[in-house]
This record gives structure tokens, sequence and C-alpha cells, in this order.
């Protein structure tokens, strides 16, 4: 059965976030991920995770200056030292978290940027960070993400991220599938599970084409979560989606996975 973790920037949002917690270990999450944690202090972040009971599964690097629009720094020419910046800094809320990987967001290039310079950066990009997060203990994840919901991103089909993958051979750099993304791009979702599943290590879902629940929309989800097991996965799966009402009302589909659609009492 796999095991579901909450997206607290996507999900609870009728709580103030630091309030998110406790109510999805409520409705029987274990783990959570969320976006990025950085305007909040680490120590009380791990304190509400201790105090709740729940694992943190995944977070973000910086994505840099997102009211300017940026997602990410590591295919940005010139951006190198800041993308060490972030790293460094990911890698700190890691330890005191405890949590096990990063996804390393590529980024939205400038228009004029040669491709071949900014695939160049990446990689040199991905190497360093791979190297410095084995140090630490922590996995890396890319993550190709859909040109409808993030126009220009650099990464955006699932074949591209296996070759990158393939050419920086890290042990610790891994595919972070997300369901939603690939069915927007590409489809062929069960197929696509069975070829790269050796290389994942973080699954997420949302419903298609509306990033509402997994029950909503064009995908078969409950026969996905089957092949899943077929196949032995055993990491986690992220809720990173944005419900169609209230976030409890959403939870029907999740029952059948551990998960309420009530709070106690």
């Amino acid at each position: 059965m796999s095991r579901l973790a909450a997206n607290l920037s996507l999900m609870f949002t009728e709580w103030p976030f630091l309030e998110r917690f406790d109510v999805a270990a409520a409705c029987g999450f274990k783990g959570v991920e969320y976006l990025s944690p950085y305007d909040i202090p680490p120590q009380e972040l791990a304190r509400k995770l201790k105090d709740a009971g729940l694992q943190q599964v995944l977070f973000n690097l910086s994505p840099g200056d997102k009211e300017a629009g940026e997602r990410g720094l590591a295919a940005l020419p010139g951006r190198q030292a800041e993308f060490r910046e972030t790293l460094q800094r990911a890698l700190e809320y890691a330890a005191i978290l405890e949590c096990p990987q990063l996804h390393v967001m590529a980024g939205i290039p400038n228009a004029d940027e040669p491709p071949a310079l900014c695939r160049e950066v990446y990689l040199d990009n991905l190497r360093y960070a791979s190297e410095e997060a084995a140090k630490a203990g922590c996995r890396l994840l890319i993550e190709p993400i859909n040109q409808r919901d993030m126009p220009g991103y650099y990464l955006s089909l699932q074949e591209d991220a296996m070759t990158l993958l393939s050419e920086v051979d890290a042990d610790n750099l891994r595919l972070q599938f997300d369901l939603y993304h690939c069915q927007i791009m590409q489809g062929d979702l069960e197929r696509r599970l069975r070829t790269q599943m050796p290389q994942i290590s973080h699954i997420q879902v949302a419903g298609v084409p509306e990033r509402h629940e997994p029950s909503v929309g064009e995908v078969n989800y409950p026969y996905l979560f089957s092949v899943m097991d077929e196949l032995g996965y055993d990491g986690w799966v992220g809720c990173e989606y944005h419900p169609l009402g209230g976030t409890l009302e959403g939870l029907d589909w999740a029952q059948a996975y551990g998960i309420s659609a009530s709070l106690p009492g």
C-alpha cells in the first residue's frame, strides 16, 4: 500500500501553515511535504513535526526570486554561486528536519540564453549538488514540470530527466515522478512508471487537468496505485493538489489508503 504524504503548501490551507501539521496527522497522514520552508526557522518546523508524529519527506531548494517569476536556479547561467548558497541552506534545513531528500528545481532560463550553455550549467550544478548532498547523507531529485503550468521551465520530459540522471551518474540523484505533470506533457503513465521505476524515489499525484483530488479528472489513479504496489514501490506518494472544495471534504478518495476524511471528535 502506498504511503501518502500531504503537501501542506496546497492542502489544509483553511488553517494557518503551522497548524496544518496537526490537522494532517489527525487525518492519518504520516508524512508531509511542502514547497519552501525558508521563512520559518527549521527548529520550529522540527518541533511541529515531532509533536505531530510526522516525517518530513521532501521540500524544494529555494526557487530564487519567486515574486519575479523565478522557479529554480540550477539551469540558469551566471547564477551558480547563488545556487550553491541555496543548496547549503537547504541541506542545513534537511539535517534539522531529518528530511532524506530535496527537489532541485531547474528554473526558467531567459529566452536568449543558449540551450547548450543552460544544459552545461545544469549538469555542472547537479554534479556539484550531488557530491555535497552525499556528504550530508541526502538524496536529490529532479522533476519534469509541464509547460502549461510553468511555461519555459527547463525540464519537462521524462526522457530528458532520465538522460540527465545517466550523465550525472550519481547514486543519490534520482527521479521525482509527478504523474500530473507527465500526463499533461506525455501520458502513457503506466509504461513510464514501469520503465523508470528503478530511478524513482518520489511520486506525486493530482487530478488532470485541473490539479484537484486524484479522484477528479481523466487519470485512473486506483489502477496506477496498484501498479506501484506490483512494482514494489516503497517510497512516499505526495498529494500535491489543490482541493476542489474543502480539504477534508475531498479526502474520501484516500480512505482506502488509511486517511480519514474527518477530524476526530
